[in-house]
């Protein structure tokens, strides 16, 4: 037992500080992972506080083990990153152990798992009693070898929002959630499968297993062997973004849309065509469509001043789309960045006023707050904000190595990401000693999000400057200040696409509620300007001002994120973004 505790001395620091989060990679880890059998080491087991577990690119992880499993001996585990490793083909087997209640994130992506264990609503007995996940919003399984899932997806995970489920083998939708077509499903699979003939719910069956996921948002089944896809996809009430490029779809119409079109366009296709309705189906859903806002005027036109009384008291933003912004900025990704930090998100905001009183303040207080809960301690995802005025674009979201990439971080003198962490680190050591506890406060939390990367990601500005290195710090350069007009918000994330984005809707949100609250309270504005990081506010307003005038919009701008050769990945907002937060805030696009 000591001589194991003794081959893992970063395991060994972690139980003695009572750490939270442990990220393991690179070459001596896979040594060590190789000569312990191709399992976890016994003694990451034994770290019953950790919150946050990641073990990457081990090519020699071959399984979970040893002991009861994950469940019993990690019960806090909020986000667990096992990608890149060589899981499988059998599966994970009893690793996981049961139900992480806590649990909020899965990254399985990249290793060689053909089935799922039950707990994750693989093939079964169904488990009785309260799901193994409640909490799972995000589950990725891209780049392995899954045909199929198993039934209880929905039961296990009821509240999942993204599922990534790109390069695997997925042949027919039906087969990828529930068992094969010739046999019949076990009682009590899924209440609403349970009705169905099991002669003809092929693509039924997929359909209403994917609809049973109510807060699924993101759906990722690119570069599989799909021929086609269930019109219940359409009936997911909360869907809003999906890939289904890569396959090879029968219906050649619907090939094209899944390669250019947007979601709504896709989900529509399929409600009014994808159940053998056809042309005269779409026409009539079609005029169906125009007589319902023929009558919503109609009624509109009565209830002009009612509405006019309730707009005063929403808060409002104004979307200025790239066609007409004569110069738009734009950020080019770096092919690299795809195994390191892959996701980014970024808008401009105009229209701030971040000078009287404590405005500037609440922002930084926000922000802090946003990284806490949303961003799930910058696990899921971290938020940078910058002066516009102070950019120059067109920006690249690069990597760099940590003895290369130099930035300006906030409050401190140009340094290498090297020569910062490490004195991050020794601060954390004497702040630690100081104070006589084990929690540290500040940028040194986060200093464990990058043990085991090669290279670091950095937002790197025209002139070469990094502005940004996720998920640590902003730079000084591109600093907020109460004199700051315009933001450039920019959000980055491991995990998913859609992450990045609902953080961002929660961000601008919270920027206007922010605004509202200045100006409705009047403050007197200050000059002092001495505070070292932002977030930042809204509207530039006088407080005399009346309240139509106080009610002028932020202006969110787009920004389009690119690859080297010019092809559109992101943009934001799109029209389908800022509807989470629709029913507080007014976008006028």
């Amino acid at each position: 037992m000591a001589a194991a505790a003794a081959a893992w001395p970063e395991l060994e620091a972690a139980a003695r500080e009572r750490r939270r989060e442990v990220a393991l990679g690179g070459a001596a880890v896979a040594a060590r992972v190789a000569a312990g059998g191709g399992r976890l080491p016994a003694a990451l087991l034994a770290l019953p506080l950790l919150q946050s577990l990641e073990l990457s690119g081990c090519a020699a992880l071959r399984e979970l083990g040893p002991g009861p499993g994950l469940a019993a001996a990690l019960p806090a585990l909020h986000t667990l990153v096992l990608r890149g490793n060589a899981l499988g083909p059998a599966g994970l087997g009893d690793g996981l152990g049961g139900p992480l209640p806590a649990l909020r994130l899965l990254d399985l992506s990249g290793n060689g798992l053909e089935e799922l264990p039950p707990p994750l609503g693989g093939a079964g007995p169904e488990p009785a009693g309260a799901p193994a996940f409640p909490q799972l919003r995000s589950l990725n399984l891209g780049g392995n070898r899954l045909r199929q899932l198993g039934p209880g997806l929905a039961r296990a995970a009821p509240r999942l929002q993204a599922l990534l489920l790109s390069g695997n083998r997925l042949r027919a939708l039906p087969g990828g959630l529930l068992p094969p077509p010739a046999a019949a499903p076990p009682a009590g699979l899924f209440p609403l499968l349970s009705r169905l003939e099991a002669a003809d719910n092929e693509v039924v069956e997929l359909g209403a297993a994917i609809a049973a996921l109510p807060a699924l948002k993101s759906l990722d089944l690119s570069n599989n062997q799909l021929t086609e896809l269930p019109a219940e996809l359409a009936d997911c009430p909360r869907l809003k973004e999906v890939n289904f490029r890569g396959n090879r779809l029968k219906d050649k119409r619907l090939e094209k849309m899944v390669n250019g079109c947007q979601t709504k366009s896709i989900l529509e296709y399929l409600r009014v065509g994808g159940r053998g309705g056809g042309k005269g189906k779409a026409e009539s859903a079609r005029e169906e469509s125009r007589k319902k806002k023929r009558e919503r005027r109609q009624k509109d036109s009565g209830d002009g001043e009612q509405d006019e009384l309730e707009d005063i008291n929403k808060l409002l933003v104004k979307v200025l789309h790239v066609s007409e912004n004569p110069a738009p900025l734009t950020v080019k990704v770096s092919p690299g960045i795809k195994d390191v930090r892959p996701f980014i998100v970024c808008c401009v905001l105009k229209g701030v006023n971040l000078k009287p009183g404590n405005a500037l303040k609440r922002f930084l207080s926000a922000q802090t707050k946003l990284h806490e809960d949303i961003c799930e301690k910058r696990t899921a995802a971290t938020i940078a904000t910058h002066d516009l005025q102070l950019i120059k674009g067109p920006l690249i979201y690069d990597v760099q190595p940590p003895s290369e990439l130099k930035i300006m971080p906030l409050g401190r003198k140009e340094i290498k990401a090297k020569d910062l962490l490490r004195q991050l680190q020794l601060e954390a050591e004497e702040q630690r000693k100081q104070k006589k506890r084990q929690n540290i406060s500040g940028l040194h939390k986060y200093l464990q999000l990058l043990d085991g990367k090669d290279n670091y990601p950095c937002l790197v500005d025209a002139e070469g400057v990094v502005i940004s290195f996720p998920p640590i710090t902003n730079s000084e350069k591109t600093k907020i200040r109460k004199s700051t007009c315009d933001l450039f918000l920019e959000v980055t994330s491991d995990t998913s696409l859609q992450i990045c984005k609902d953080v961002m809707d929660a961000l601008i949100l919270k920027i206007a509620e922010l605004n509202r609250f200045t100006l409705e309270n009047r403050e007197e504005d200050s000059g002092s300007d001495n505070e070292s990081d932002a977030l930042c506010g809204p509207v530039n307003l006088n407080p005399s001002q009346n309240v139509q005038q106080m009610n002028s919009p932020l202006v969110a701008e787009q920004v389009r994120v690119v690859d080297t050769d010019g092809n559109l990945k992101v943009l934001y907002p799109s029209k389908t973004d800022l509807t989470t937060v629709s029913s507080l805030l007014t976008v006028i696009r």
